[in-house]
């Protein structure tokens, strides 16, 4: 992801009005099944994975191998939200949510204070702009995924929860094949109402 040159504007604002995520908030999703793989409805869901799912019982993260250039969650975020920018017709008005339980992401001071989407077991300040926004994400917030992307159309969904080792995604089916067949990314189609691999 490109960086933010020094002196360019910040180009996520913060939400004082969160209805933009009623959707969310008013989903008859299990509630799990909504902080990881997103609202129901979508015609096909895929998982983009940051690490290899496990390979046996009782495995943890920290014994997979990953090469010492492998992305980071954030950039492999990055890749997957611009391979889905072509599928929305609104990549210039896109909402992203930072879940308030991490305590090294910067958001605007009346953020800290002000209206929060409110789901099941989590809390996210809910910040507007362009897609374009996540190249600066790390630099602009700090060094986790955004919990949730959409565009304003809604034609798709991006949601990473603290917990899994990936991210799920709702989207057209069109959109899914594409990002299955970008070899940068590691995804794999998901049905979002069966258990998924975790390391937990």
């Amino acid at each position: 992801m490109a960086g933010r040159a020094e002196g360019d504007a910040v180009q996520l604002t913060y939400c004082h009005d969160t209805t933009a995520a009623d959707w969310l908030a008013q989903a008859s999703t299990p509630a799990m099944q909504l902080i990881t793989m997103g609202p129901a409805g979508f015609p096909a869901y895929a998982r983009l994975r940051f690490i290899p799912d496990p390979s046996h019982p009782g495995q943890v993260e920290a014994d997979v191998e990953v090469p010492d250039d492998h992305p980071t969650d954030c950039a492999l975020t990055g890749w997957a939200l611009h391979r889905l920018a072509a599928f929305t017709a609104t990549p210039g008005d896109c909402f992203f949510c930072v879940w308030d339980g991490y305590s090294d992401v910067k958001l605007p001071p009346e953020a800290m204070d002000g209206a929060m989407v409110e789901l099941p077991h989590r809390r996210y300040a809910l910040l507007r702009g362009p897609l374009r926004g996540i190249d600066t994400w790390q630099d602009d917030i700090g060094g986790w995924p955004p919990a949730f992307v959409w565009p304003y159309d809604r034609s798709w969904c991006f949601t990473s929860d603290v917990d899994p080792h990936w991210a799920g995604i709702g989207a057209t089916r069109a959109a899914v094949d594409a990002l299955l067949n970008d070899a940068e990314l590691d995804v794999v189609r998901a049905r979002p109402d069966e258990p998924q691999p975790t390391y937990y």
